[in-house]
């Protein structure tokens, strides 16, 4: 595959995209990580969720 002249410009974007998707993708993961940690110490601490308490209150 003859890229021509420019090869260099688009081999390096192309990495740039792969890595800048990637980060992206691990930092979603790892703030759903977080998130469901901090879920589970306010349930650990007592405080519910009110969409899975009763629902007769306001």
């Amino acid at each position: 595959m003859d890229l021509g002249p420019h090869a260099a410009f688009i081999w390096i974007s192309y990495t740039a995209v792969v890595a800048v998707v990637g980060g992206l993708i691990a930092w979603l993961v790892a703030d759903g990580r977080r998130q469901l940690a901090a879920l589970k110490a306010l349930e650990d601490r007592g405080v519910r969720r009110r969409s899975s308490g009763d629902a007769g209150g306001v």
